[in-house]
């Protein structure tokens, strides 16, 4: 999933290996600075007990997590949301589900 800041096209992608399955809607998703949006990712497969989901966002010489950032989300269906999109924020999102010992990412 690709965040893009100021422009304006959507489409849906998704990433499966063997029985599990992980969907991102929309692969790209346009907003305005200032603006808040939601991230979506789906897997095929519960995420429970010692599996879990977790995002990524790929940036050049980032770390840590700004507080605009937040996570929800539980079964199948979870939620990344950025309160304020700022420019810095554009790039490539991923969600990763990990069941067992095999990891999907999307």
């Amino acid at each position: 999933m690709s965040l893009c800041i100021s422009c304006n096209i959507a489409w849906a992608k998704k990433e499966s290996r063997g029985q599990y399955t992980v969907t991102q809607t929309p692969a790209v998703k346009a907003v305005l600075p200032g603006q808040s949006v939601s991230l979506y990712c789906k897997t095929s497969s519960n995420v429970h007990g010692n599996n879990y989901l977790a995002w990524y966002h790929q940036k050049p010489g980032g770390s840590g997590t700004p507080s605009r950032f937040s996570g929800s989300g539980s079964g199948s269906d979870f939620t990344l949301t950025i309160s304020g999109v700022q420019a810095e924020d554009a790039g490539d999102y991923y969600c990763q589900s990990f069941h067992g010992d095999m990891v999907f990412t999307q």
